[in-house]
């Protein structure tokens, strides 16, 4: 069975005042993908996620989610933000983080129910910390803290996960288990996530893009060197969790460091 395409970026462009952030980009999502942005800061990484979300909207071209404007089908997409942009020191506990979840779904401020409690109680099992559940969120590490943050967007009840640099934070050893952590859920939902870390994502997720103002997207998880050349200006050498792969450009200014991703 072919899936379904869920989420379409066609001719986009995305303009902040006279800045291009986004240049005639395409990328389309299809249920169950576990797709991977990478790119350079600046490079328009986390404006494709904001357009997902329809906080901005495309100064040209179309963006869909569902076949409908993001703002229509927003309810549809679960959301971790960077981890510098949560306030840990927020007076709460696991248990209300996560039920912040369920706030979207609740009308005219009714009260939380026992679906509501259930439904929180499944995320928190998702993510294996039911038995923090209350913990003050000051006093978790800060792998356990990202995994709070994706029980609070599982609460919700997503069809897309989107998750905007999620390991930044982390050790390695525990974004090696967050990370099989995602490719658990993605059975249940498609999942995009921005990151730095090229070499641990070209290991877990599925497909990859390459964005830097436009998008460089095959279907697949291959990183292409002309790809890498393009989105960092510059020769790189990417090392991949024990496969090597060399991206490298015949030139290099003398006296000038080559990058290592």
């Amino acid at each position: 069975m072919v899936n379904k395409k869920i989420v379409v970026l066609e001719d986009v462009t995305v303009k902040y005042g006279d800045a291009i952030v986004l240049k005639d980009a395409n990328l389309s999502v299809y249920e169950h993908d576990f797709l991977g942005i990478i790119g350079p800061n600046g490079g328009g990484k986390t404006t494709i996620l904001k357009l997902m979300l329809g906080l901005i909207k495309p100064t040209k071209g179309s963006a869909l989610l569902y076949g409908e404007t993001p703002e229509k089908n927003r309810s549809l997409i679960g959301y971790v933000p960077q981890y510098s942009h949560f306030d840990r020191d927020f007076p709460a506990s696991v248990w209300d983080t996560v039920m912040m979840g369920r706030l979207a779904p609740k009308k005219c401020f009714k009260k939380f129910d026992e679906n509501d409690k259930k439904i929180v109680c499944d995320a928190l099992k998702t993510v294996d910390i039911f038995n923090l559940r209350d913990r003050q969120i000051s006093c978790l590490s800060g792998g356990q803290l990202q995994r709070v943050l994706v029980a609070r967007a599982l609460a919700s009840e997503p069809k897309i996960l989107l998750l905007d640099e999620p390991t930044a934070s982390i050790d390695g050893r525990v974004e090696s288990s967050f990370y099989e952590l995602l490719a658990k859920l993605k059975k249940n939902m498609a999942i995009i996530l921005v990151s730095h870390n090229v070499g641990a994502i070209s290991i877990y997720v599925d497909k990859i893009a390459c964005v830097n103002q436009t998008i460089y997207y095959h279907d697949d998880k291959e990183i292409r060197s002309e790809d890498i050349a393009k989105i960092y200006k510059c020769p790189v050498e990417l090392i991949a969790h024990g496969v090597a792969h060399r991206v490298l450009e015949a030139h290099e200014p003398k006296g000038k460091k080559r990058n290592n991703i």
